[in-house]
């Protein structure tokens, strides 16, 4: 079914769609539009994946010492401290 997915003749009718859709008035707009989002967004990008890269060297976690865990049984036969007299 999709053998042949996308032939130039499929371009050209969707570029014609297009045009009547939007009127060639509005396309330059349009791209210059995306173009520029589309900036904003790779330079964004970048600025994450810099900041995620120099992140981890300047703020390691410290590492959490593990505690006992005493069970209710546990706690039930410890005796209390005696009292200074």
């Amino acid at each position: 079914m999709l053998r042949n997915g996308l032939e130039p003749w499929h371009l050209l009718i969707v570029a014609i769609v297009v045009i009547v859709l939007f009127g060639s008035k509005k396309l330059p707009d349009t791209a210059r539009a995306l173009g520029k989002s589309m900036r904003i967004l790779k330079s964004e990008a970048k600025a994450m994946k810099d900041e995620n890269a120099s992140a981890p060297a300047a703020s390691a976690p410290t590492p959490v010492e593990p505690t006992a865990v005493r069970t209710a049984a546990e706690t039930a036969t410890e005796r209390p401290p005696a009292a200074a007299g």
